[in-house]
């Protein structure tokens, strides 16, 4: 989620008064409200490719420009659920459009702008759309409502809502305001399907691909770069849904920025996954990621910038399967797997899983842990100063399968945690499995129960405890002890 502004974004869109007849004769008889200059940009960004064009945003019949349709109510509940547990709002926000498509439609070689506050550059409303060849450009605007901009998508460059079925291909989409997500589904029913897509993002709580409220977003071969604290390249919030991914590359420079963030159903195939300064990849609560042949790569700063506060992470890791306790996440079992691919891990755990249950699979995925100090698997309990359970009663259970995997480092389980872990076919561990104890409590459920199928083998690197074993392949203990609680 990534990059400098150029010379050309410090222009003002300006705003023009009177009338202006539109170039397109389909649109004759509808008035302008007003004129943009909007900004035409290659791939690399690069201030002598950048032109100004001037483009009328015309309104939609029987209704002005920059004056949003109504959504509708989604669903019953409350605005602030109980913890841990989603429900959907009895009110949605999602403030004004500059452009608001209500009927099906083709629009090809256009260029949609937007400057004001709250205000979606393009939103398309339960309409079938094919955008192609097109320029959406999100310069400025304030957002009056975070969670209107993270949920319902307020403020984004692009919003799909009230069941749409839109197609973007080979376009632009550009954001500088906050809350300024790139493509944004919001809604049952919704669609948008994405290829050869370029999206950038300069401000914060700004992803490139956003789902919420049960929508869908599919993305083919799409580029996605932000820059901005809490902007997630791949990104859900409340209400998640359906997103699949093929191909592409999303990189990530603010804190609190993985790559992928899950509150929905993300599966990714063959894509390029880099954040620079976060997790790669966030879990929360009942949802989940599956990657296949791809790369992932998290660089997770250890102090982070929370409004005007710098705090310091309790732990530091690249992958996180937890439980937020917000609402935004149902509570249940989250679920992570990746197939082929690799995974580097630049500093501190590979995995951490805290707060919910959670399972674990890898086949054959290249591994790399840069942090001598990291642990390849933690699975524990946390100090619960950001709302994550309650302190002594908040760790977490996994379900860890490997399969034609090389695992390198040491697995970590503490007193109110369990772990159920099987070194499948043709993996080899080395490493050692430490049970250790949580300050604030500790739990009869706790453990570690370890199955080594035929042909696996574990070579122990330090003294190892787990609290049942089933092994039909190999242990090399190296000289150091492995006690077995429940034999």
């Amino acid at each position: 989620m990534k990059y400098g502004k150029t010379a050309a974004l410090a222009c003002a869109f300006l705003l023009c008064a009177g009338a202006v007849q539109a170039a397109d004769k389909k649109q004759e008889s509808v008035l302008p409200q007003r004129f943009s200059d909007a900004m035409t940009w290659n791939l690399q960004n690069r201030p002598e490719d950048i032109t100004i064009t001037k483009v009328a945003v015309p309104a939609d019949k029987g209704q002005t420009a920059g004056q949003a349709m109504p959504a509708a109510p989604a669903g019953n509940g409350q605005m602030n659920p109980p913890p841990g547990g989603f429900n959907p709002p009895d009110h949605v926000t999602q403030g004004t459009a500059a452009r608001n498509i209500t009927e099906n439609s083709t629009l090809e070689d256009q260029v949609f702008g937007s400057t004001g506050d709250d205000e979606n550059a393009l939103r398309v409303t339960g309409a079938a759309v094919s955008l192609k060849n097109v320029e959406i450009d999100k310069q400025e605007g304030k957002s009056s409502s975070t969670e209107g901009g993270d949920f319902y998508g307020m403020n984004a460059a692009f919003l799909a809502t009230d069941g749409a079925q839109v197609t973007v291909e080979d376009s632009a989409v550009h954001s500088a305001a906050p809350n300024g997500n790139g493509l944004f589904s919001y809604g049952k029913g919704t669609k948008i399907s994405a290829k050869n897509v370029t999206i950038t993002t300069e401000s914060h709580n700004s992803g490139g691909l956003q789902t919420t409220g049960g929508g869908t977003m599919e993305a083919e071969n799409v580029t996605v770069s932000t820059a901005g604290n809490s902007s997630a390249s791949i990104r859900s919030d409340r209400g998640g849904g359906t997103v699949r991914v093929k191909g592409g590359s999303f990189r990530t420079a603010g804190y609190g920025s993985p790559a992928i963030y899950s509150t929905a159903d993300i599966a990714v195939e063959g894509a390029a996954l880099y954040a620079s300064r976060s997790e790669g990849a966030v879990i929360e609560g009942k949802n989940s990621i599956a990657l296949k042949d791809c790369s992932l790569e998290g660089n997770m700063s250890d102090t982070r910038v929370m409004g005007s506060q710098t705090i310091k992470e309790e732990n530091v890791h690249t992958i996180m399967i937890y439980q937020s306790m917000s609402g935004d996440a149902e509570e249940g079992t989250s679920s992570f797997s990746m197939e082929g691919g690799s995974l580097v891990s630049h500093k501190g755990d590979i995995f951490y899983v805290t707060n919910t249950d959670c399972t674990i699979h890898l086949d054959n995925v290249k591994i790399k842990n840069e942090d001598a100090s990291g642990v390849f698997l933690r699975v524990s309990g946390n100090s619960a100063s950001r709302g994550w359970g309650q302190a002594g009663a908040n760790g977490g259970k996994a379900v860890f399968t490997a399969e034609n995997q090389k695992i390198e480092g040491n697995i970590l389980v503490d007193s109110i945690s369990h772990l159920t872990m099987t070194l499948g076919r043709n993996s080899d561990w080395k490493g050692a499995l430490l049970q250790t104890e949580n300050e604030k409590g500790s739990s009869k459920e706790a453990g570690a129960d370890l199955t080594i199928e035929k042909g696996a083998v574990w070579t122990l690197t330090a003294d190892s405890t787990v609290t049942t074993l089933h092994n039909e392949g190999k242990i090399v203990t190296n000289g150091h002890t492995l006690t077995v609680l429940n034999k």
